[in-house]
């Protein structure tokens, strides 16, 4: 065998992973897996560790290269446990549940048990030992009873064992190799897929190629047109044919910009390209049930899950190149296996993985499963990365309210004395505030409070105890279910909890609701993308670049990348017209913007689009304008608008409509960016405002924590991101090299100069009104 077939012919796997595989089974029940997941906490490893003898030894690493048949596997984990007894070494497998361990079936679950044999045969080996012991150690969360298991094992018995289990896996093991070899051919083969690069595509796909290489994040503000999808794809695609990554996320914020990588690859398949893909649909989407309930008595996809997703990775991994939402669903069907969990776990064996910015940094739905090694070789794509300031506030941000605990209260009355008693704790602690309180609607401090800590931690305990064998009615069941993922994120966040956040509590009619409020994410950001190999954080519309470097948590040493416009400025007319569009002021200028908009579609027939501020905004002028002009086709945004309907909105704006069409829509919605109406479906664009947020109270808290750190704190929570939804919506207009149009922006701030350095280069040449 030659060098290059002996280094593919390895396997390299951490113990965990192996034998889940190898042992997988049972249902999904809820996302709740306590029940069957046993996880691991720090908390009680030490607690059992403490107890260990002088000679003792805990987190032991263990590694060992082990042929079997045409493959070498190398093996290696961190056992808990190595204990000296008199009968020799012991390996000791520590799992803490939630469970009741009264109720405990057997001597331990066979996966835990397969955990240790695995590190037992490792360490037998190493040190020549004819006969090792294993121990299973469990303990209880909520009381710290322990329960220990314990079997003496031959090395043969150990041997026959590790043989066993890496049968079962080396199928998998082997169509992962031989799918990698054909990827990694077809990559070297692979052909830009385009005739030329356009004007700017090829500096940022160096660029991306370059931060890759050198493990540096990048910050890349790349216009409209250039192709940012393709330009960060195809560089990222060769890296992995030159060993450099093993795989690539590609993060979005919008459904719309996950077609844009499908298609992308699609195109490089169409050159020769081989390499798996797997798009990650929302789970609410994507749910073949009515209603998405994840338990086994509810949903056949759910019951047996795990018994059969080894079984469906398999045959879809060696059928499929390109697994969207409708090959996801197709072969969910035929293995009657839910279409959301199988995406994911198809996502940690495909080489590209198409999904939101949560999959990575949210923590509560980050890919957890995914091993350190494989991290380092993994390439970030952030598309739209402007959107993940907003979000990240979101993702690490968390809040609890007093109306929730009250219902559990009354709800567990005579049903769950405990979940009682811990509910009205909690519901106890808001009651006081609200007395702290008095007439403040709001109020604000710098610490998190402690005490509701220690009560939600308390509630979380007696909440497992219940949903592991649950009394109450299934509405009952949701509503706990509910309260206690909403605690478990309040905790989570507590523990992140630093001087970039703040505290706040608010009446809401009856209720009082806590915030854990993150002003500045960057930390955050920063700390969620650690251990991967590079990040690529790209935009349009990343301006000010400096901005976003600085809440995006860029270091000294990361690079920033802008790409001039490859368009023209004959092919845009931009025009101001400096009408108020300030709140106090609309009624006074109403009248003059909808004349404006009628003369603005008098000018040519074409297809326009009108973005406001609000959806209040946009109805106040709608109105007189219908009425006013019912010869023009009108077409409006609505609030929560299902995917048929927004690609009915979008399908209306044709090139060859006989008629004028106006397109009403909001600054920061669903239209206003990451759609793409090229040639003559789009003729105009009008962006009534400066895209300012709405004066609030989250928005002045994070105005305030800049200005105290030495920033604009009005720029920071205001003007940037409102002018960010300006350029994305005029954005909209100008997509291709034959694309023309009218962009007119609507508030006399355009004419400040703060507002006019935040305009891109190409919309300078502006005209003040109607020429």
């Amino acid at each position: 065998m030659s060098e290059e077939n002996r280094e593919r012919a390895e396997v390299r796997i951490s113990v965990r992973p192996l034998v889940e595989y190898a042992f997988s089974s049972g249902d999904i029940d809820s996302g709740f897996r306590s029940a069957t997941a046993m996880v691991e906490g720090t908390r009680i490893h030490q607690q059992v560790q403490k107890t260990y003898g002088e000679g003792d030894q805990k987190e032991v690493f263990l590694k060992r290269e082990i042929s079997f048949g045409d493959l070498t596997y190398v093996i290696e984990g961190r056992c808990d446990g190595l204990i000296q007894t008199d009968d020799g070494w012991m390996i000791d497998e520590i799992k803490s549940t939630a469970a009741s361990l009264d109720a405990m079936e057997g001597d331990g679950k066979p996966v835990h048990w397969a955990q240790a044999q695995v590190y037992a045969y490792i360490y037998a080996m190493d040190h020549g030992l004819d006969q090792m012991t294993v121990q299973l150690t469990y303990v209880e969360t909520h009381t710290g009873t322990e329960r220990r298991f314990r079997r003496m094992l031959t090395l043969a018995e150990l041997e026959a064992f590790v043989m066993g289990v890496l049968e079962v896996y080396t199928p998998y093991a082997a169509l992962r190799l031989k799918n990698a070899h054909l990827r990694d051919e077809s990559i070297r083969a692979l052909p830009f897929p385009f005739d030329t690069y356009r004007e700017g595509q090829r500096k940022l796909a160096g660029a991306v190629y370059q931060a890759v290489k050198e493990k540096r994040k990048l910050f890349a503000k790349a216009p409209t047109g250039i192709g940012k999808t393709m330009s960060t794809l195809f560089p990222s695609v060769k890296a992995i044919g030159e060993g450099l990554l093993g795989q690539i996320f590609y993060l979005t914020a919008k459904t719309i910009t996950r077609t844009a990588a499908e298609q992308a690859f699609a195109l490089m398949q169409a050159k020769g390209l081989r390499m798996q893909t797997v798009t990650i649909t929302a789970k609410d989407k994507v749910c073949f049930q009515e209603e998405t309930v994840c338990r086994k008595d509810a949903c056949p996809f759910a019951d047996g899950y795990y018994d059969r997703v080894n079984g469906a990775i398999l045959d879809m991994l060696s059928q499929e190149t390109v697994m969207d939402r409708a090959v996801i669903e197709r072969y969910a069907r035929k293995h009657q296996v839910c279409p959301f969990e199988f995406s994911l776990d198809a996502a940690y064996a495909a080489d590209a993985v198409i999904c939101d910015y949560n999959y990575i940094f949210d923590p509560r739905v980050s890919f957890k499963r995914l091993p350190e090694e494989q991290k380092r070789q993994t390439v970030l794509l952030v598309d739209e990365a402007h959107n993940l300031v907003d979000r990240g506030r979101d993702m690490f941000s968390a809040e609890i309210g007093k109306a929730a605990f009250l219902e559990l209260k009354r709800g567990y009355k005579g049903v769950d004395a405990g979940v009682q008693k811990a509910a009205d704790a909690v519901n106890k602690f808001f009651i006081e505030l609200k007395k702290e309180m008095g007439e403040v609607r709001q109020k604000q401090w710098q610490e998190q409070p402690r005490e509701l800590g220690e009560r939600l931690e308390l509630f979380i305990a007696e909440a497992e105890r219940e949903l592991l064998a649950p009394k109450g009615d299934p509405g009952l069941q949701e509503q706990l279910l509910d309260a206690y993922f909403a605690s478990q994120h309040y905790i989570r966040i507590a523990k992140l909890y630093d001087e970039r956040f703040l505290t706040y509590a608010e009446i809401h009619g009856g209720d009082c609701v806590l915030k854990l409020f993150c002003m500045d994410p960057s930390y955050l950001l920063t700390q969620a993308g650690k251990g991967f190999r590079s990040t690529v954080f790209f935009s349009a519309t990343l301006s000010p670049l400096s901005y976003y470097r600085d809440m995006l948590g860029a270091g000294e040493e990361d690079y920033s990348l802008s790409v001039p416009s490859p368009f023209s400025r004959e092919q845009l007319d931009v025009r101001i017209e400096p009408l108020s569009t300030r709140y106090r002021d609309r009624d006074d200028t109403r009248d003059a913007l909808v004349k404006l908009l009628h003369g603005l579609i008098s000018e040519r027939k074409a297809n326009y689009m009108v973005f406001f501020p609000s959806y209040q905004y946009m109805r106040m002028v709608v109105e007189p304008f219908a009425e006013l002009h019912p010869e023009v086709g009108i077409i409006v945004q609505d609030t929560g608008m299902a995917e048929e309907e927004r690609e009915r909105f979008l399908a209306a704006f044709q090139a060859d409509n006989a008629d004028t069409l106006v397109g009403f829509a909001v600054l920061g919605g669903i239209f206003s960016e990451g759609i793409d109406l090229q040639g003559d479906r789009l003729g105009g664009v009008v962006v009534v405002g400066v895209g300012l947020p709405q004066l609030g109270f989250e928005r002045n808290l994070i105005r305030d924590y800049f200005n105290e750190n030495g920033k604009s704190g009005y720029d920071y929570a205001y003007v940037f991101p409102g002018m960010n939804k300006v350029l994305q919506a005029g954005g909209r207009l100008i997509r291709s090299e034959q694309d023309t149009g009218v962009l007119v922006l609507v508030d006399d701030r355009f004419l400040q100069r703060h507002y006019q350095g935040l305009l891109p280069d190409e919309w300078k040449g502006f005209k003040v009104g109607r020429p």
